[in-house]
């Protein structure tokens, strides 16, 4: 033998084995009927991908904002990037307003107050990515369950706002929100 010859040993990979207890995620939102839909601030949310499904790396919403919907100002301590799908939104970002529209994408810095409302005549859709996950967690604690990812939720009189107000304020530093009057 030469003093040449080396054994090869492949080399360590640093990416994780394959978790098989995590499973592929399929979402159809305009077929699956057992995804949760959730009426919020006149919105309705349709959970796609929890966080129970990305080990809480992020979650994904299907949002439908009908004509004058959007939530108010808040900030929140985790990256969020909506995707806009159809329509138009006003998008306020540290007290800067623009106009996103369908096939724009958005990120919020984790920590900035922001909003969005949808001032056009028509109902936007758009996908929101939460980065850790969680936020999904808060809208079912605080929203309606609905039929379909359309469904509007319920109408609140002045007392059902003003209790869900209380409630969302109560329930926000749970789920690292900050609920704002001016953004």
């Amino acid at each position: 033998m030469n003093g040449s010859s080396a054994i090869s040993t492949p080399p360590i990979s640093m990416v994780p084995l394959d978790d098989l207890n995590r499973v592929l995620t399929l979402a159809q939102p305009d077929k699956d009927q057992n995804l949760t839909h959730i009426g919020i601030v006149g919105d309705t949310y349709t959970l796609l991908v929890t966080g129970d499904a990305t080990a809480e790396r992020f979650c994904l919403i299907d949002m439908h904002i009908p004509p004058g919907g959007g939530p108010p100002p808040h900030r929140h301590d985790f990256e969020e990037t909506f995707i806009l799908l159809e329509g138009e939104l006003d998008a306020t970002f540290r007290g800067a307003k623009s106009v996103v529209r369908a096939g724009d994408t958005v990120n919020i810095p984790s920590n900035a107050p922001h909003q969005f409302h949808n001032s056009s005549a028509k109902p936007v859709r758009l996908l929101c990515v939460c980065s850790p996950a969680g936020q999904e967690d808060f809208f079912l604690e605080v929203g309606t369950r609905v039929a379909t990812r359309t469904t509007p939720p319920p109408t609140l009189d002045s007392t059902a706002q003003a209790e869900f107000k209380a409630k969302c304020e109560a329930l926000a530093p749970k789920y690292r929100t900050e609920l704002l009057q001016n953004a």
